[in-house]
C-alpha cells in the first residue's frame, strides 16, 4: 500500500505548462491576430502573398502573409504545431542571443516557404496566407532533435531521414488529396510547406552549434 510522502519545504514544483515562452507566445498570437483579421474590411486579403507581386517589387507579402489565416481550423492547426514543435527547438537554443535566433528561424522559414511557392508558381496571383510554412520550418528543425537527447542529430542520420521522408510524404498526400482540417475548397500550398521544412532542417545545424548550451 502506497503512502503519500511530504515534500521537503521549498522543493520546486513542476509547472503545469512547461513550454518555453516564445513558442507559447507565437501560438497564442495566432488566434488573437485572426480575431483582428476577421474585422478588417477585406479580411486581410491585401496582406496575403501573391507570387506575381515579386515581379513588381512588392515584397511585403512574404512577411505579412504569415500573420493571416483562412479560418479558425487553420489557426488551431498552426498554433498547435508551433507549440508542439517549437518547444524542443526553443529549449535547445538557450545561449546568448538564442531568442532572436528562434524568431529568425521561424520568420525566415515562412519567408523561404513563400519564396519557394513563388518559384513553383511564377506569376501566380492566387493569394497565399498562413503560418504553415514557418511552422514547417520548426517541424524540420525539431526533426533533427527528436531522439538526439539534447543535441542536433546529423542531417543524414537514419532517424532524421526516416522522419523527414514521413513528413514529406504526409505533406504531399495532404497537398494532392486536399485532406486537412478547414481546407474545404481551398488549395493547400504543400510546396511552401516543403521549402519551409527544408530550411528548418538545414538551419538548425549551425543554430545548434552557435546557441545551444556548451
Amino acid at each position: 500500500m502506497q503512502h503519500p510522502v511530504d515534500e521537503p519545504a521549498g522543493a520546486p514544483r513542476e509547472k503545469i505548462l512547461n513550454a518555453p515562452f516564445l513558442p507559447v507566445l507565437i501560438a497564442a498570437s495566432m488566434p488573437v491576430l485572426f480575431w483582428f483579421q476577421e474585422r478588417l474590411p477585406d479580411e486581410g486579403l491585401s496582406m496575403a502573398f501573391r507570387a506575381g507581386d515579386l515581379a513588381h517589387g512588392l515584397w511585403s507579402g512574404l512577411f505579412t502573409s504569415m500573420l493571416l489565416h483562412g479560418n479558425w481550423a487553420h489557426v488551431t492547426m498552426n498554433a498547435v504545431g508551433a507549440l508542439a514543435f517549437g518547444a524542443p527547438v526553443a529549449r535547445l537554443l538557450a545561449r546568448g542571443f538564442a531568442p532572436l535566433a528562434f524568431i529568425a528561424l521561424y520568420v525566415c522559414s515562412g519567408v523561404v516557404a513563400a519564396w519557394g511557392y513563388a518559384l513553383c508558381h511564377p506569376g501566380s496571383m492566387a493569394p497565399l496566407e498562413g503560418a504553415s510554412g514557418a511552422v514547417f520550418g520548426l517541424i524540420g528543425a525539431a526533426t533533427r532533435l527528436l531522439g538526439g537527447h539534447g543535441r542536433v542529430l546529423p542531417l543524414f542520420h537514419p532517424a532524421v531521414l526516416k522522419a523527414a521522408a514521413v513528413w514529406m510524404g504526409v505533406n504531399l498526400l495532404i497537398g494532392l488529396v486536399g485532406f486537412a482540417p478547414g481546407a474545404e475548397g481551398a488549395r493547400i500550398a504543400w510546396e511552401a510547406h516543403a521549402f519551409g521544412f527544408l530550411f528548418g532542417i538545414l538551419a538548425i545545424g549551425p543554430l545548434g552549434r552557435w546557441f545551444a548550451p556548451r
